[in-house]
């Protein structure tokens, strides 16, 4: 008997399909890949759902209205196709560079910062089209359960969020025959034996031999990026224009930041940049091996360092690297849409009010380096950091600066370092 005023949890209120009555509708983040293509009649036949299938392109390089028709063609009852890269560049990747947001000190987060604006576009949609529930393809073991699921807590908490990969327990081989026997289309051929998922920020890749730690990943493995051992011998050189800490140019050409991230991505991953290759702690408590392909996000986060290096003082870039840190971490748990996130990215555009000028980047056989920076509001004062004519730094007050700076130094180091007896320094503090 339940008590009164106690509901129910959301996962055994109300049951699916129930009979007699118009049924009720899902909207599954769409991808065009078979999980997300047997879900569509597993949630029909399972649930009993009415599939509305949300595909959000965010710089994934895929035919999308090929996507849209083989969700129609799987039985979903309308697909929506949503070009969200502009936004997912200017409103996500953006603020992201702004606060150097890496994971772990390598990972440019380029999967974890997709996941909330699909999300957004999930319950968008869903309220648009009368949903009561939203449903993804991920499985039990990733990350990105964790990011879909927390981003529709965070958004629309009134939603419930279904996720049939986490639990049919099909392998591959039984979803392929899952779907032949509905008469869905299934690749042809021999399967690849990656995982990768991509879009504006970077290409992930996992599965296949690259589960072993030990073994250097095939070339195979790779779609972004030439080998650096067999890019160009002539350096290349790339200029990055910030404004406020944005991109806005390349070259001197102003860009937007989607073409601008979209042509960076060209340029050095031909040069062999942004290669990456990590053990990766999960949020699930596992240790994963992933390697990624971020050429744009490894130049303009360098670039963006480099100029932050120019122009804001010591103390400020001390405590933005911790605040970056943490950013990061949120980011790759799912919490974008958590009030942390939101009074961190507070603090980080206060800084970001001189972080405005020029970087110019080298490119060399899978490496980026800084080689030159300028800015109307740099603090490197050539008259005071010159050893030459014109040298205006008062050097005859470093003295009085040292012995102040190390008086507690001093201090400490005057006293006898070897401790009193008990009983001397008992005698010492007797009445």
């Amino acid at each position: 008997m339940r008590a009164r005023g106690i509901n129910p949890p959301p996962s055994l209120a109300l049951p699916f399909g129930k009979p007699g009555v118009s049924a009720q509708r899902v909207v599954l983040a769409y991808s065009g890949g078979l999980d997300t293509s047997v879900a569509i009649p597993w949630l029909k036949e399972e649930r009993g759902l009415e599939v509305v299938a949300l595909t959000v392109d965010v710089g994934q390089p895929v035919d999308l209205d090929q996507v849209r028709r083989k969700a129609e063609a799987a039985g979903a009852y309308r697909a929506v196709v949503v070009d969200a890269r502009a936004e997912f560049a200017a409103d996500y990747l953006v603020p992201a560079l702004r606060a150097n947001a890496v994971y772990e000190g390598v990972y440019p987060l380029s999967t974890a910062l997709a996941r909330p604006v699909i999300g957004r576009h999930l319950v968008e949609v869903a309220r648009r089209e009368g949903a009561e529930f939203v449903a993804h393809g991920c499985t039990g073991k990733g990350n990105d359960q964790v990011r879909f699921d927390l981003a529709i807590a965070g958004l629309a908490p009134e939603l419930r969020v279904i996720a049939p990969a986490r639990e049919w327990n099909m392998t591959r081989e039984q979803e392929v025959e899952y779907a032949r026997a509905r008469g869905l289309p299934v690749p042809a051929g021999r399967a690849s034996p990656y995982s990768t998922d991509e879009n504006l920020w970077g290409r992930s890749v996992e599965c296949g031999v690259l589960e072993d730690p030990s073994i250097e990943p095939p070339e195979e493995a790779f779609g972004w990026t030439t080998a650096p051992s067999a890019a160009p011998e002539t350096p290349s050189r790339v200029r990055v224009g910030f404004d406020r800490g944005r991109p806005t140019s390349l070259d001197g050409t102003p860009l937007a930041p989607v073409d601008l991230i979209g042509r960076l991505n060209r340029l050095a991953g031909a040069a062999g940049v942004g290669r990456i290759d990590h053990l990766e702690s999960r949020v699930v408590g596992i240790k994963s091996r992933e390697v990624y392909e971020c050429p744009a996000a490894t130049v303009l986060i360098e670039a963006h360092r480099a100029l932050e290096a120019l122009v804001l003082p010591r103390d400020v870039l001390d405590f933005k690297r911790t605040v970056e840190q943490r950013y990061a971490n949120l980011v790759y748990e799912g919490l974008w849409f958590s009030p942390l996130r939101t009074a961190l990215d507070a603090f980080v555009s206060a800084t970001q009010d001189r972080v405005t000028g020029e970087v110019a980047v080298q490119l060399f056989k899978g490496s980026a380096h800084v080689v030159g920076r300028r800015s109307p509001y740099s603090l490197y004062q050539p008259s005071l950091a010159t050893y030459s004519t014109g040298d205006r730094f008062r050097q005859e007050m470093a003295e009085g600066f040292i012995y102040v700076w190390g008086l507690p130094s001093r201090t400490w180091s005057s006293i006898e370092p070897r401790p009193a007896a008990p009983s001397a320094l008992a005698s010492k503090l007797r009445p």
